[in-house]
């Protein structure tokens, strides 16, 4: 009778085991289900989810001291009506973990950039992400799989529309605020891209230049020399009418110059009526230069006054101070951005530069502005960056673009 008895308790004991076992396991496996399942991934075109494509970046760098917010309207623009939508195939996605955004990105193929090199790119666009390993492969799953459905054989990026918008990933200079020719990024993106397979494809690097006496007076005998010898005249237009006659020319030029380039795609009459539209309106007559030779423009080079730290306080609107904070950095410079240098190729090797950048010295000298922030040149353009090195100079920011097979 006892032993009936303890075999009873034992079989009872064993049941409640399985019973607890049982529990336990379904009760996990919900459990990771449920965690899986607050991460969702949803296209991002219209409505809420563009909404927060668009306004991720605000949310990721507010209390981010480096990154300079772009205005919103025109990232909404840019998204929307760029110009190069009408031969670029393209799909956007947000993250979202628990209901809330903590990423973003873009998948496109640019295939006037593909017909002209004779590759099946595609190509990653407006990256950014909260430092979570499993949302950027959510992230890049998705806009893999979306490119190889595409019949793309490799992805690299991130890039822009065009070269003309910004382009590339930082991987230096992370405590550098950057111009609003370039892009900021968090240090742990570079370790996201690498752990999951991306490798290097191109890097740009950046310089910060002080205007000393040894290149001004270098500048200065080169230009003297370059002009007895051709006959070039420098010159910058006398207000933003005359310099808005010549901004047509300005991008043909530079469609001649950076057609051998990475990225680079020739810019039509509609892509040039959008960049005049969107930058030339900013700039100021006498920081932008053009050579002549006789009655042909040559060369050109566009710079204007740091607008980072206006940038900056706009906070990404233009109303109701933004506007104001802009107009001061442009009034009142203390530091000048080097944005775009075109030369006819013809020309190259004629030191058309070199009258360019006394022309900029003098300007910068007559205003008492000192120092020049670059914008990027890949870093085997070994010209340019011995040019920058007659400078007292930093090397303080990279940019890398990475590539992978898909």
């Amino acid at each position: 009778m006892i032993k009936m008895h303890w075999n009873l308790c034992k079989t009872k004991k064993k049941i409640s085991v399985l019973i607890k076992n049982y529990f336990y396991t379904f009760t996990f496996a919900n459990k990771t289900r449920q965690m899986a399942q607050k991460y969702e991934i949803k296209t991002a075109n219209e409505g809420k989810e563009f909404k927060d494509f668009i306004n991720f970046p605000y949310l990721l760098y507010k209390d981010n001291k480096y990154w300079i917010p772009p205005i919103k309207s025109e990232e909404k623009k840019l998204w929307r009506k760029h110009p190069a939508l009408k031969f670029i195939d393209m799909q956007k996605w947000v993250v979202y973990w628990k209901g809330r955004p903590v990423g973003r990105i873009a998948a496109a193929i640019n295939h006037k950039y593909n017909e002209k090199t004779g590759q099946k790119y595609g190509r990653i666009i407006g990256l950014e992400m909260y430092n979570d390993e499993k949302a950027f492969n959510l992230l890049m799953d998705t806009a893999t799989r979306w490119l190889k459905d595409k019949g793309m054989k490799k992805v690299h990026g991130p890039l822009g529309f065009t070269n003309l918008d910004t382009q590339g990933m930082l991987v230096e200079g992370f405590d550098e605020l950057p111009s609003i020719a370039s892009v900021y990024h968090m240090p742990y993106y570079k370790t996201l891209m690498k752990k999951y397979g991306f490798e290097k494809e191109n890097d740009w690097v950046e310089f910060h230049l002080k205007l000393t006496d040894e290149p001004v007076k270098k500048g200065e005998r080169g230009a003297k020399l370059l002009q007895r010898r051709f006959g070039f005249e420098v010159f910058s237009p006398k207000d933003k009418k005359e310099l808005a006659s010549y901004a047509d020319t300005a991008l043909d030029i530079l469609n001649k110059a950076f057609a051998h380039l990475p990225y680079v795609i020739e810019l039509d009459d509609e892509l040039k009526e959008y960049y005049i539209n969107k930058y030339f309106k900013l700039l100021n007559p006498k920081y932008t230069f053009f050579v002549k030779d006789k009655d042909k423009i040559v060369g050109f080079l566009i710079t204007m006054p740091s607008l980072s730290e206006g940038m900056k306080k706009a906070n990404g609107k233009l109303f109701p101070f933004g506007w104001y904070y802009i107009m001061q950095s442009l009034k009142h410079p203390t530091c000048i951005d080097t944005l775009l240098t075109g030369v006819i190729p013809e020309y190259d090797s004629k030191g058309v530069a070199v009258m360019l950048f006394d022309a900029l010295h003098k300007a910068m000298l007559a205003n008492n502005i000192k120092d020049i922030e670059t914008t990027g040149v890949f870093e085997d353009n070994h010209n340019v960056i011995a040019n920058w090195k007659n400078y007292e100079h930093i090397q303080h920011k990279r940019r890398r673009t990475w590539v992978k097979d898909l």
